[in-house]
């Protein structure tokens, strides 16, 4: 009994190191990755430095080996349990085989006994910044032998520089992804989901450039919802901040790729339409309203329905041709639109 439960405690312990192991490879998301120059130099230089034939940079998966790069055949990704380079991950830095036919652990594998007939492996272990294994640089050939303890030594170099390499990948992705970030909450409004005030007119400034260069249609539709404060004050902001949420969600999923949805300030939304004339925009702000209308929210279990006021502004090319004076012809419409009764559109001049 106490034998088995050795046994069980060396397999649970096992399964625990491989488990960080893995969360190690993952976090560099390299796997699957195309091909890269740098990599396939390290690996022919490692051939050639060793005087052999073949040489991989593996990455040991749960159930795979992937092949980073290799020198001297093309492979794609083996099955864990038919590569060397598991063996590499087993805790060992260095790992030599002179014979992969005397030994048990290979003697099987389809490179030992199908072509090429791989007779000697030689590998360091690509370990971590928090000492994990997650592949190898290995050198392999058709002949027995073994390294001799200069090449050995320069493998070890080349292996930390595969890894040093697979860090700055590493680095560099995440960085993008912070700056992606970091311009996400730069131009989005965090409540709605929409451009924010300052992105809205960065956009529209463009916008604006390019109907003016190709004499294109350009609308602007300013919403404002009605009696807003009064849900505020009746319902608290919390509910007022759930209507703002679910209409930004509502004027995401109702416009096209092209239009530029914006949270303008407050209560007031504003929806930047290219290539849209005065009429086709006129259509839009009618259907949105209907949507708006016809949205249900809830102050506690209490339903709420809301309605909206919209003012549509058209570029002419002849007055309105910028864009102070398309978002002054939209916000005169919406004063119109409230001032005429509210859960309405007014369009244009």
């Amino acid at each position: 009994m106490l034998a088995e439960e050795k046994v069980h405690t060396l397999i649970t312990a096992h399964s625990q190191a491989d488990h960080f192991r893995l969360a190690a490879l993952h976090r560099y998301h390299i796997l699957d990755t195309p091909a890269c120059e740098d990599f396939s130099f390290l690996t022919e230089l490692a051939a050639k430095i060793c005087g052999v034939p073949y040489a991989f940079i593996s990455l040991v998966d749960a159930e795979r080996v992937w092949i980073k790069s290799c020198a001297g055949m093309q492979l794609g990704e083996l099955p864990r349990g038919q590569s060397y380079c598991s063996l590499a991950v087993q805790g060992e830095a260095y790992t030599e085989i002179p014979d992969l036919t005397r030994d048990a652990r290979t003697a099987q594998m389809p490179l030992t006994l199908e072509a090429p007939h791989m007779r000697m492996y030689s590998s360091v272990a690509l370990t971590s910044s928090d000492g994990h294994a997650i592949g190898a640089l290995c050198v392999m050939d058709t002949k027995t032998g073994g390294l001799t303890p200069e090449q050995r030594g320069t493998l070890v170099k080349l292996g930390r520089q595969v890894m040093a390499l697979i860090e700055l990948r590493a680095n560099e992705k995440t960085l993008e992804a912070t700056v992606r970030e970091l311009e996400l909450l730069a131009t989005t409004d965090e409540l709605t989901g929409l451009h924010n005030r300052r992105s809205l007119l960065h956009r529209l400034k463009f916008e604006v450039a390019r109907a003016r260069r190709f004499r294109s249609p350009l609308s602007a539709v300013m919403i404002d919802l009605d009696h807003f404060k009064k849900v505020n004050d009746d319902h608290g902001h919390a509910v007022g901040d759930q209507v703002l949420i679910q209409l930004g969600r509502l004027l995401r999923e109702n416009v096209r790729v092209i239009d530029i949805p914006g949270r303008y300030g407050g209560e007031e939304l504003c929806v930047i339409l290219p290539n849209t004339p005065l009429d086709g925009a006129c259509k839009f702000a009618e259907a949105l309203r209907q949507k708006i209308e016809a949205q249900v929210h809830y102050a506690g279990a209490r339903p709420l329905r809301i309605t909206a006021s919209l003012g549509v502004g058209a570029f002419d090319h002849m007055d309105i041709n910028d864009a102070d004076a398309l978002l002054q012809q939209a916000d005169a419409a919406l004063y119109r639109a409230k001032h005429g009764g509210r859960n309405r559109v007014e369009c244009g001049a």
